[in-house]
């Protein structure tokens, strides 16, 4: 029987639509695909044929044509972030650790290690500011300063467990004040606020410095390491370590950035002493000697009895324009060798005439003593054993030639500058060695 053309053209119609219809519903509405069945067989846990065999238990899942496409992608890039991850371990590894060291400054000395051996800024710049601080990096620490009268225990931030305390303790009553500062911090200690504690020191000058003693970690106590001003025998290199006594910043001596004037300029004076006579001291000898030679005319003098613990501003003008006009600062013994005047002299290119002799008291006594310290650095100064001998010195200063003199002028400043400088890598080293060479 022949169907007709019409029939036969919407029996395709309705078909392609039946099937259109059928492939939709299977592609939106059914829970498997029909493209492709991926079977998975298991065993089925205790089931069995009828014979008693295992049966196998058959389960349809559905089939990802780009499931080992998706497997690599995901893999490689795992990978990749594990490669990326390492090597931020490695850069976080080989990048230098830093370390963390407040200083408070509870001394004038503390002064001196801050801004001419540290090199570091002070905040406010008024020298008489109730409170001072400021931050700098030296190596792999970085250190924070305070200091100032406003500065007292528990009103100090601490966010670190380093700490190093400059302290005065040279006479009895800074000794009790010192001594309340280490409780404080000793107090620190015991409560594991602070984990490490370093000393600097300004000692007294015959060396008698017992009381401090029970406090370093060696005799029980909790100081790791001391920085000691003038000569000690108990410099060891190990836990204590012999610190200069520096400018007089107490007086108000400022940090002096050396220049072409300081170097060139033409000096009027052969040397010039202004300070304390005191009797029965090589210091009226010294005095006798300048006048026996009538060499007032060619040395700036201006001896005073008593000694007085602070400048004013016309006096310490005085000062500072003595030592620019000088070739020679003269520097005769005090207490001790080791005199505020020597570093003052040297910050401004006037070489130091040192007294080489030693000062009643228990500072080491050894071939190398006074001025050890100096002495190992390679001081450039003219060293004598008796103000007589000064006269000579002079004499020989006459005949040099303004290129020589500018020439040791040049030297001393440049040894001076260097001098700070190896103070300062010192301090740091010892610091991180002592504090930080276990973690």
């Amino acid at each position: 029987m022949k169907i007709p053309k019409r029939k036969l053209f919407l029996l395709i119609i309705f078909a392609y639509v039946a099937f259109s219809l059928y492939a939709a519903y299977n592609v939106f509405f059914s829970s498997k695909v029909i493209s492709r069945v991926h079977r998975v067989v298991k065993k089925e846990s205790g089931g069995v044929r009828d014979g008693g065999a295992a049966a196998p238990f058959v389960e349809d899942e559905e089939w990802n044509p780009w499931e080992d496409e998706q497997v690599e992608y995901n893999s490689a890039l795992h990978k990749k972030r594990e490669a990326f991850k390492q090597h931020l371990d490695r850069i976080d590894k080989n990048k230098p650790r830093r370390y963390k060291v407040q200083i408070w400054g509870k001394a004038a000395i503390g002064l001196y290690l801050w801004e001419h051996i540290l090199e570091g800024p002070l905040n406010p710049t008024d020298k008489v500011a109730q409170w001072r601080e400021g931050e700098l990096q030296s190596g792999k620490i970085d250190f924070s300063f305070y200091t100032g009268p406003a500065v007292v225990q528990g009103h100090v931030p601490l966010d670190m467990n380093s700490l190093v305390l400059v302290l005065n303790g040279r006479e009895q009553q800074k000794i009790s004040y010192s001594t309340r500062w280490l409780e404080h911090v000793h107090a620190l200690v015991q409560s594991h606020t602070v984990a490490h504690v370093g000393v600097v020191m300004l000692g007294n000058e015959h060396c008698n410095n017992d009381w401090i003693s029970p406090y370093l970690k060696r005799n029980g106590g909790f100081v790791d390491l001391l920085f000691l001003v003038y000569d000690s025998p108990w410099v060891n290199d190990k836990d204590v370590f012999q610190w200069p006594l520096g400018v007089a910043t107490y007086r108000q001596f400022p940090m002096i950035r050396a220049n072409a004037q300081l170097i060139t300029s033409s000096r009027p004076y052969l040397c010039n002493f202004l300070g304390t006579v005191y009797k029965n001291s090589s210091r009226e000898t010294l005095m006798q000697v300048l006048k026996q030679a009538s060499l007032e005319k060619e040395c700036i003098t201006n001896a005073r009895e008593k000694w007085l613990p602070q400048e004013t501003a016309d006096s310490l003008r005085r000062y500072q324009t003595a030592l620019a006009q000088s070739e020679l600062t003269l520097c005769p013994v005090g207490v001790n060798a080791e005199c505020y005047r020597i570093y003052e002299a040297c910050a401004y290119g006037s070489v130091p005439v040192v007294e080489d002799v030693q000062t009643p008291g228990t500072c080491t006594t050894g071939p190398s003593s006074p001025l050890r310290l100096l002495k190992a650095a390679g001081a450039p100064f003219i060293f004598l054993s008796d103000w007589k001998e000064l006269p000579a010195i002079l004499e020989k200063e006459r005949g040099m030639s303004q290129e020589q003199r500018v020439d040791r002028r040049r030297r001393l400043l440049e040894w001076y500058t260097s001098f700070r400088q190896q103070m300062k890598e010192r301090f740091t080293e010892v610091i991180e060695e002592t504090f930080f060479k276990n973690g």
